[in-house]
């Protein structure tokens, strides 16, 4: 089973402000943890919405707006996330409870997701990553 832990922005990572060494060093720690344990599967921090843009819809078919950052309300924004493969959701809550707190000696916020296993939608997927490599390769050669 894979899960996300997803760091929810503040008010300091939105502005762009760098963890400390302190908080750099216990993520690391807990990141390698992870790692040994045989669960990592990727963990990222991003950068602050300043940096980004929302794509929404109104209505289904129609143009979609968009909005460049940065966003009104860290709240709901994502600074960061860890993902999991886990064998249960008992150990990956017990995994994400050993997460530092992410907000700079603040009031953090970790959400824990479980992730949509569509297989055939991730074979599809995959076929696809497959041809388009496959097709790659070919012009390759055939421009050789």
């Amino acid at each position: 089973m894979r899960y996300m832990l997803i760091v929810k922005a503040t008010k300091q990572s939105e502005a762009g402000v760098k963890p400390d060494r302190q908080l750099m060093d216990e993520m690391a720690s807990f990141n390698e943890s992870l790692a040994e344990a045989g669960v990592l599967l990727a963990a990222e921090g991003l950068q602050p919405s300043s940096s980004g843009l929302r794509i929404t819809y109104s209505e289904y078919g129609e143009k979609p707006n968009v909005v460049v950052g940065p966003f009104a309300e860290a709240k709901g924004i994502i600074a960061g996330y860890t993902l999991i493969d886990v064998k249960s959701e008992e150990e990956a809550i017990a995994f994400a409870m050993r997460m530092p707190n992410p907000a700079y000696g603040g009031e953090g916020e970790i959400e824990l997701r479980l992730l949509l296993e569509d297989t055939k939608l991730l074979q599809g997927s995959r076929m696809m990553a497959l041809e388009t490599d496959l097709r790659d390769q070919i012009d390759i050669l055939n421009k050789s």
